[in-house]
């Protein structure tokens, strides 16, 4: 594989924040337009959910502080690292040592890239779930890694994500170095149960594999349900990373602020890629990471309940429509949605929608390749303009329906 063939394979023009570049082809697009307020479901609208109070004069406090604040070690502020080791800790179960064994990054997906570098040599067996976040499948194959899928029935089930553990097992015997999962899972928002968790941290202990668990969206489960962190379980893989930040639940997402922490080996090696990277999480933007976990009483709650209320109403629109699949999220802000019988592929589909509708999905193969009646929407939005541009998507729908 010469670098240009390498390349074509990390396709962008389909990712989330992408859809102006898309080729709109020669699909039949003689309709009349469904007027309505744009929405942009690829990612969630910041405009719609304020972030937490005090963000704005921390930012500014660290740039008054200028150099020191600047430039921090690769790592992050060591006092914001003692700060951040101790709120996570006490909110998955950890005993994280900030000197060792955590780094703040540009963004989750920065930790998500480092971590990976740090683990992948080429042709190293990489198992991923599917579907699961569309990035997985890219860093690994931009590290030279090979990809071993496992299924995820998520449809299947109403109180698991539904991972296949004797695929993840078989997967782990023929010689699987890492393995990759998001909890919530993003595309479908459902979580991993106590027993999944639990079974997970004994297969990765027992073959010795590295483990990533992303869990950005681990501060936002809605109905009450219990959320296991794999860090704060007793018996634990020999080497594990957790990912988490305040970008998507706390509205942070133009800071670019991430957390990476687990396994000191690991940590440094992610701190020698970071510093040939990016050097460092953008020091001014690190003051910021002092409000996380320190939001005032009830600001959560409310934010939970403010997005729970969302998907209600998308979830009882959608299950409503003939055809459709979706499940209720029970994390994070995604639905994953099955198209019903089309006269167009997804993809055409999708670019109908945004011309004709203003309203922008996610292709569900972005997440694996199989779904290609899918899509993924992002419902931190506006209440009332995710409603009318979910009755925009209907119709458009029903005009396509076989």
């Amino acid at each position: 594989m010469n670098i240009i063939e390498k390349f074509k394979k990390l396709g962008v023009n389909n990712a989330p924040g992408q859809e102006c570049r898309q080729d709109i082809g020669e699909i039949n697009i003689a309709i009349e337009e469904i007027s309505g307020t744009p929405v942009d479901f690829s990612h969630g609208d910041v405009d719609a959910f304020v972030p937490i109070s005090g963000t704005i004069e921390s930012f500014i406090k660290g740039v008054k502080a200028g150099g020191k604040q600047a430039y921090t070690e690769y790592r992050g502020k060591n006092f914001i690292r003692e700060y951040l080791a101790g709120k996570i800790s006490a909110f998955t179960g950890a005993n994280i040592n900030f000197d060792e064994e955590i780094i703040m990054t540009p963004g989750t997906q920065g930790a998500l890239f480092l971590a990976m570098g740090a683990n992948i040599m080429p042709e190293d067996k990489v198992a991923i779930v599917e579907p699961d976040y569309f990035a997985n499948r890219k860093l690994v194959t931009f590290f030279g890694g090979i990809i071993i899928p496992i299924q995820m029935k998520y449809t299947n089930y109403s109180d698991r994500a539904g991972i296949d553990l004797t695929e993840l097992e078989e997967a782990f015997k023929l010689g699987v170095k890492l393995f990759v999962f998001s909890n919530p899972n993003n595309p479908t928002g459902v979580i991993y149960s106590h027993e999944e968790i639990c079974s997970i941290a004994w297969l990765a202990k027992k073959y010795g594999v590295t483990v990533i668990a992303d869990e950005l969206y681990s501060r936002q489960i809605f109905d009450g349900r219990k959320y296991t962190h794999l860090c704060g379980q007793n018996a634990l893989p020999d080497n594990l990373i957790t990912i988490i930040g305040p970008s998507k639940t706390e509205s942070l997402s133009g800071y670019r602020l991430g957390v990476a922490f687990g396994s000191p080996a690991v940590i440094e090696r992610m701190e020698k890629l970071q510093a040939i990277m990016s050097l460092r999480c953008s020091g001014y933007n690190q003051a910021v990471f002092m409000n996380w976990f320190s939001e005032p009483d009830g600001w959560m709650e409310e934010r939970i309940a403010q997005h729970q209320a969302i998907r209600d109403d998308l979830v009882d629109m959608l299950q409503k429509v003939k055809g459709v699949e979706v499940r209720a999220t029970e994390g994070g802000s995604y639905l994953f949605v099955k198209l019903p019988e089309m006269k167009i592929s997804m993809h055409d589909f999708i670019k109908v929608l945004r011309i004709k509708a203003s309203v922008i999905v996610t292709p569900g193969t972005e997440f694996g390749p199989q779904f290609v009646d899918w899509f993924r929407i992002n419902f931190s939005q506006n209440h009332n303009a995710a409603i009318d541009a979910i009755e925009r998507t209907i119709k458009m729908m029903e005009w396509y329906r076989k």
